[in-house]
């Protein structure tokens, strides 16, 4: 039988455990892959913890992504084929050797990506997309400031802001997360350890601050960042990769005819089933043309899946993680 981690009790990665599950059957709509890979994201931590969200009903298989070959299809699917490589998308599933999805939610492998690559390329940008022009209305020639710019969402956010024409600045906590945002198209680089961040801001933009803020992290970044936004700008809440949720004076947001504008990519659609078409087409448009191919710093068998669950709780990665399977 194939092999899944499962979430039975809310807590650490170190309660998940390597299970045994047994196949069941396919419904009309549906396609079985082999896992060849699975992408890691904060979300999935959370969601074990019972902090996030989304929360499903125990137990459960945590992943939101992966990428592997067909092996069976629905007799109604004629999208796929046994043997199609392809990039799966799921709320909870994606840490398994076998997964079971709509064929509405499998994509192809874009050309010229590994199955890893492919396996940790969807939610990062569907997040990045869904906040910078579906919510951001990011245009060209406005200014971006990206949090987190080192980690899975914020490097594509600095991408996928650098395509749209934006002016980019990456903030993130080390030099190699820096470098790795730098690669993606940063324009300016701050170092949020050693570097104050509004001074710099005022440095980089002469004063007149930032159009938007793309953040995932929260915490302490929160209200300086709310502070250096130009008149009219938008801060984007993605998530709190610090562990903390801040809280702000509402005069900030009035003084600066700001908008904090909250982002919840799959909420968006599930409301909306409209929207999803356009950014995909978009995402997958930019990944023909060999943008968005995820920097992966850290690969593990799915058997060391409390060590990479571990990397992502504790913010180590440089970009994505992945199950090799």
């Amino acid at each position: 039988m194939p092999r899944a981690v499962v979430c039975r009790v809310l807590g650490p990665p170190e309660v998940l455990n390597l299970e045994e599950m047994p196949r069941v059957d396919l419904q009309p709509g549906q396609i079985r892959v082999a896992h060849r890979a699975a992408g890691l994201n904060f979300p999935d931590v959370l969601m074990c913890a019972g902090g996030y969200q989304h929360k499903p009903p125990l137990p459960f298989t945590p992943g939101f992504e992966g990428a592997g070959e067909v092996i069976e299809v629905a007799a109604d699917v004629t999208a796929f084929k046994p043997g199609d490589a392809v990039v799966t998308h799921f709320r909870t599933g994606g840490y398994a050797e076998e997964a079971v999805t709509r064929a509405i939610d499998a994509w192809p492998v874009p050309a010229g990506f590994s199955f890893e690559e492919a396996a940790s390329f969807t939610t990062a940008a569907i997040t990045s997309y869904a906040g910078l022009i579906q919510r951001g209305k990011l245009k060209a020639g406005e200014t971006l400031l990206v949090l987190g710019a080192g980690g899975g969402v914020g490097l594509t956010a600095v991408e996928i802001g650098k395509l749209s024409g934006a002016a980019v600045i990456a903030a993130a906590s080390t030099p190699e997360k820096l470098a790795a945002a730098k690669v993606r198209g940063a324009s300016h680089l701050i170092n949020t350890k050693t570097e104050d961040l509004r001074t710099r801001l005022k440095e980089i933009t002469g004063d007149r601050g930032v159009d938007v803020v793309y953040d995932p992290v929260g915490g302490d970044l929160f209200e300086p960042a709310l502070r250096s936004l130009a008149f009219n700008g938008r801060l984007l809440v993605i998530g709190f990769a610090s562990g903390t949720i801040p809280s702000f004076k509402a005069n900030l947001a009035l003084l600066k005819g700001a908008s904090v504008v909250g982002v919840r990519a799959g909420e968006m659609v599930r409301r909306d089933p409209g929207l999803a078409e356009p950014r995909m087409r978009q995402l997958v448009a930019w990944a023909a043309q060999g943008h968005l191919k995820p920097h992966i710093s850290h690969r593990f068998p799915l058997e060391q899946f409390r060590d990479a669950m571990r990397i992502v709780a504790d913010r180590k990665a440089v970009g994505r993680v992945v199950l090799t399977m």
